[in-house]
């Protein structure tokens, strides 16, 4: 190689994002134009309108949302498959249904990302796809199989700050989802049933994620207090 030669870029893997909910499919894209080596191509609101991009845009990744208004999205995925249409799929979804999970594995879905997710668990999921799809030449046996099959598993759930846990974090979201209207730190704790200092920790993380705002609340003697209101667009968090 002289000089003047250089490596080619590799080309950026192609990704169409399927959700109906305009707010979550514009987060969706910009989470993965934040993701070096990726590229959203295209976002869709149906299935139907999935289809017609499909037809005139090459798509190497779908990220997947299952409920759709004119179908569910492992519906969208096998009528692809039966058209010929290669691209992968993530799916993006709340349910936990494990029949479902089994059901996507035929269809061609290499991972599932719950809602709500941060920007961290997407790109942790599509860095893993990436080094899967680029695993390239012969195995040498058993054991470089299980490697690249295991770089689309993740290690484990993403690491939350210390001191936070999983399920406390679990039912503070589910609390504030259920709120419309906001709550303050005090209303949270009461509900879950842990200190104030601890509800608010655990609100500002959601809002740091993305996925909670806060704004004080005036009328009241003294300083205003904060409420905490789910962010639009992530409340259905199907």
């Amino acid at each position: 190689m002289t000089g003047t030669e250089q490596t080619p870029t590799p080309t950026p893997i192609r990704v169409l994002v399927v959700e109906d909910d305009p707010v979550a499919a514009d987060a969706h894209v910009m989470y993965v134009g934040r993701v070096p080596g990726f590229v959203a191509v295209g976002k869709a609101h149906t299935g139907a309108e999935a289809r017609r991009l499909l037809d005139r845009t090459p798509v190497d990744l779908l990220l997947l949302d299952l409920h759709l208004p004119d179908g569910h999205g492992l519906q969208l995925a096998r009528s692809l498959r039966a058209a010929g249409y290669h691209a992968d799929v993530i799916a993006v979804t709340s349910a936990r249904d494990l029949t479902v999970v089994r059901e996507g594995v035929s269809l061609g879905v290499v991972q599932y990302v719950l809602k709500p997710f941060t920007f961290a668990t997407l790109r942790d999921r599509l860095v893993r796809y990436a080094e899967f799809r680029g695993a390239a030449g012969e195995a040498s046996g058993q054991d470089e199989v299980d490697r690249a099959l295991a770089t689309l598993r993740a290690p484990g759930p993403a690491a939350l700050p210390k001191g936070l846990s999983a399920p406390t974090l679990e039912r503070v979201t589910e609390t504030v989802r259920e709120a419309p209207q906001g709550l303050t730190a005090a209303a949270a704790a009461e509900a879950v049933g842990i200190s104030r200092i601890t509800a608010r920790r655990y609100l500002e993380h959601l809002v740091e994620a993305g996925r909670a705002e806060r704004k004080p609340l005036y009328g009241q003697v003294g300083r205003p207090e904060l409420v905490y209101r789910w962010v639009p667009g992530t409340a259905r968090g199907r």
